[in-house]
């Protein structure tokens, strides 16, 4: 009891209200990725953290590392999309035991398909509510928990910042045949990392 009289009642109405938003928050983060593309939160993640990757190609342990899943979530939640066709699994040439994980058309679509609609509700549920100062402090709030938790994890969001700003760059520069619409839409993906 005496671990639990630790926090005070005013801790645990902050606890609670945090944590009900979050759930919140998630909830209607997935019903829009559901109506908009038909994919869920899950299918998102991994289809972005493709989306972002060089070739649009991953190892499930890169994947795992980027979003923060176990390894078998990853297998099963990834055996799900193929199924789907989102996305494919070949042999990687230079380790036979190795197998990447690729965006299919279908999951190029998809993701593209989701992206702007989710950054909009991100901004209306989100962004919208909170001005620049509360912003700066959700920042610093958010980085303060993730290094009490593990300290890998800010190492993770900082990669993922850094992935996104090379994204960008190599957007700026692009002049593969990419539609304006394509990168306009990857630009805005690469904004979520």
């Amino acid at each position: 009891m005496s671990e639990v009289a630790a926090i005070s009642e005013r801790e645990w109405e902050v606890w609670r209200t945090f944590y009900g938003m979050r759930r919140q928050l998630d909830r209607a983060i997935e019903q829009q990725l559901q109506e908009d593309a038909g994919i869920s939160r899950p299918e998102f993640e991994i289809l972005l953290a493709l989306w972002e990757a060089p070739q649009k190609r991953l190892r499930s342990r890169e994947i795992a590392e980027l979003i923060g899943w176990e390894k078998s979530r990853i297998s099963h939640q990834v055996s799900r999309m193929e199924a789907r066709g989102l996305v494919e699994r070949t042999e990687c040439d230079s380790d036979l035991r190795g197998i990447w994980v690729g965006l299919t058309p279908d999951g190029r679509r998809a993701v593209l398909g989701a992206s702007r609609k989710h950054a909009l509700k991100v901004r209306e549920l989100f962004f919208d509510a909170l001005d620049a100062e509360q912003l700066d402090a959700v920042l610093e709030i958010s980085k303060r928990v993730l290094g009490s938790i593990d300290a890998p994890a800010c190492d993770i969001v900082a990669q993922q910042a850094q992935q996104a700003q090379q994204v960008q760059h190599a957007q700026d520069g692009n002049s593969d045949g990419n539609s304006e619409a394509e990168s306009r839409d990857s630009n805005e993906a690469a904004q979520r990392a």
